[in-house]
């Protein structure tokens, strides 16, 4: 103890003495790194074992940190037994940052797959691309045409699609062996053995499971289940890896819409998707695009003209268009429980505008199993409803396939129907108000606002099940989860509007000499759908001037932000009204429930209404020039250009007579639409920087 005690008093004495003495280049690096170790105490350097330690740089004399003021007796003694049992650690600046749970990726739970031989891993990909595109043209072959073309033979299908999947095994093979971590890839690739076991199963006696007579067909069923499984794997992967691939995720959301699309037109006018004789490429284009962009204008009678594959592919568009393939495809990952990378999280982060990266997977997990809930007893609930169902469906499963089919295209607000009359013969039941009328509200108001709903009824389920077990106690959560403001205009404004245009429509169509007034169901079902869905019990050709100039008006305001309806939405009226308002009440700022709305927001509200109306009246103005030739009237044609841009789907009848250029700028109008004129001009001026400069204000006399 003593020659501690005078090891200290030599130590304090030599730090009096180098207190002043400059240090060099390597004695200023150590002694930095020596202060940030040693500023938060003695009590990290007792706790410093526990830490990784770092190599020690040679020739890097250590002392203690320096001091401005002397150096006390027991400071020195502290520091010689800290110095004497510490570990050196790392300095603090080079430690990872510390981390919420909330800001945690999948990334950071999951160990991301590396490979020895990057080089062999890119020829893979190559290799699987080019097998699943031949896996895809051999189904084609087999069952989109009446007779395999190129005098193929089924066998010779068969047998390439046996290649497909022995190279398909080989790849992951040959995976396994590249990869640095065994365990990483059994992870991310779990779901191949169920599969294969599911291969063995049907292959050896469990073929009439699944009602199939001998092995050769046990075989083939197998292998078909297989390969579709792999190929809507790896397409839906890869979609996600390219939101994330570029600068901007809206260049490739937009990519995605266009291959989705020219897929969809190459898959409806298959002989077997068809039951007319021509179905042109335009034709096919405008369906695939009204259903990708769940808009519900035709130029084919879905429930005539399509057989149930294409009815079938249809539908798929309707589900892929809605909630969005890049969706899809990070479902599909967390339901393999494959990890996100950083980029995709961010990418998903900017499509689903996720506050944090740490709630994409409960968001997405909510949206999926939202969807399947909501369609699924939208379904049940109308079974039993259709009479005179399509010869194209068959009659054994019509009831279900058509239930299916309604409640999809209701929730996603596409407005399909397999009737050429849509729901007109129906509005004597009860199903179009208690049934669709639901389900297009709760697709209309969008995901982030049946999100935050979902937040707050589980918080007051949880604190009422609190209170109930311990009356006396508190709660654990002192903050409770409220409405955000987004919800409430959301919900008051869709409510305004459903009651106002229901209102109106029964006004205007009872005072109207020239037609019979629609009950009250009727209009409030159509001013329900005519904000989003498309759907009509009533015949809209022969409604007054009046109601559909306010159909036109409520398909301009269109559905929820965040939803898969079209218009200006919801709350960029509110904020626009409120904007208004506050100007005349000469407030500087605006208000809503209590909350002040930025003025970035109201400037991109203003920007959105007048970018919307001015498409609109480009649109027009470009149909009155290419239906000069038709007798058309300009009430309608606008109606048209409103229903398209909107994506709602009503029409008074002139669709299927529109031109060549018509149908075409009515695609063009419905992809629009469906991405926003404001999405697509962010994607064009992306790379403008904001100016760093601001001239002097001058005011201007307006109104």
């Amino acid at each position: 103890m003593q020659s501690d005690n005078r090891h200290a008093d030599s130590t304090a004495k030599k730090l009096r003495r180098r207190r002043h003495r400059p240090a060099s280049k390597s004695r200023s690096t150590a002694t930095c790194n020596r202060a940030r170790r040693d500023s938060s105490g003695m009590k990290q350097q007792a706790t410093a074992l526990s830490t990784d330690p770092i190599p020690h740089t040679r020739g890097v004399r250590r002392g203690p940190p320096p001091s401005s003021s002397p150096l006390p007796r027991a400071a020195a003694l502290r520091y010689i037994w800290a110095r004497r049992w510490a570990v050196p650690t790392a300095p603090w600046s080079a430690r990872p940052p510390l981390q919420r749970h909330d800001d945690l990726t999948d990334e950071s739970r999951n160990v991301k797959i590396e490979y020895k031989k990057p080089t062999l891993e890119t020829w893979t990909i190559a290799v699987n691309l080019v097998t699943g595109v031949i896996v895809v043209a051999t189904f084609i072959l087999q069952y989109g045409f009446d007779e395999i073309p190129l005098q193929l033979s089924v066998r010779t299908i068969h047998i390439v699609q046996t290649l497909a999947f022995l190279i398909f095994l080989g790849e992951k093979g040959l995976r396994f062996l590249n990869a640095f971590s065994k365990r990483a890839f059994l992870h991310d690739y779990w779901y191949e053995i169920p599969l294969l076991l599911f291969l063995v199963l049907v292959i050896f006696g469990a073929g009439r499971l699944f009602e199939v007579a001998d092995r050769a067909h046990a075989t083939t069923f197998a292998l078909a289940v297989y390969l579709v499984v792999e190929v809507v794997v790896k397409v839906l992967r890869s979609v996600v890896k390219l939101a994330a691939s570029g600068r901007n995720p809206l260049h490739s959301l937009i990519f995605t819409f266009l291959v989705l699309i020219v897929c969809g037109a190459g898959l409806l006018m298959l002989p077997r998707a068809r039951q007319c004789e021509r179905m042109s490429f335009v034709d096919a284009l405008f369906t695939s695009t009204s259903a990708t962009c769940v808009t519900g204008l035709i130029v084919k009678d879905t429930g005539r003209d399509f057989s149930l594959g294409g009815q079938i592919v249809i539908l798929a568009l309707i589900q892929l268009g809605g909630l969005g393939i890049v969706v899809f495809g990070a479902v599909m990952a967390l339901l393999l429980r494959q990890a996100l990378s950083v980029r995709e999280s961010v990418a998903m982060q900017d499509l689903l505008s996720a506050p944090t990266l740490g709630q994409i997977g409960r968001i997405i997990g909510f949206i999926f199993t939202t969807t399947l809930v909501v369609e699924a007893i939208g379904a049940a609930a109308l079974l039993g409803t259709w009479k005179n169902v399509p010869a194209s469906v068959p009659q054994a499963h019509a009831q279900w396939f058509c239930s299916l089919f309604h409640a999809v295209s209701a929730f996603c607000n596409a407005g399909f129907s397999l009737f050429s009359r849509s729901l007109m013969d129906y509005r004597e039941g009860w199903q179009p108000y208690a049934v669709f009328c639901p389900l297009i509200i709760l697709g209309g108001l969008g995901f982030g606002v049946l999100y935050n709903l979902f937040e707050v009824a589980c918080d007051r389920f949880r604190r009422w099940r609190a209170h109930r077990h311990r009356p006396l106690g508190r709660y654990e959560d002192a903050t409770p989860c409220k409405l955000q403001l987004q919800t409430k205009v959301v919900l008051t404004v869709s409510l305004v509007l459903i009651l106002l245009g229901a209102a109106g429509l029964w006004v205007f169509e009872a005072i109207e000499t020239n037609t019979q007034g629609p009950r009250v169901g009727n209009a409030f079902f159509q001013s329900v759908t005519a904000r989003t869905a498309g759907f009509n019990t009533v015949d809209i050709a022969a409604m007054s001037e009046a109601g559909k100039l306010l159909l036109i008006v409520l398909m301009f305001i269109g559905g929820s932000p965040g939803s898969t309806a079209g218009g200006i939405k919801t709350a960029t009226l509110a904020v626009i009204v409120m904007a208004a308002f506050a100007s005349l009440r000469k407030r500087p700022q605006v208000e809503m429930f209590r909350r002040t709305v930025p003025l970035v927001v109201v400037g991109r509200a203003i920007t959105v209404s007048f970018l919307f109306a001015l498409v609109l009246l480009a649109l027009t103005m470009a149909l009155c020039v290419t239906e000069r030739e038709s007798d058309f009237r300009l009430l309608d044609i606008l109606f048209e250009a409103a229903s398209a841009l909107g994506t709602v789907g009503l029409s008074t009848g002139i669709t299927a007579s529109l031109t060549t250029t018509g149908k075409l700028l009515i695609i063009v109008a419905m992809l629009v639409g469906r991405l926003g004129p404001l999405t697509l001009l962010a994607a064009l001026t992306f790379d403008i920087k904001p100016a760093a400069y601001d001239y002097p204000a001058e005011p201007i006399i307006v109104g």
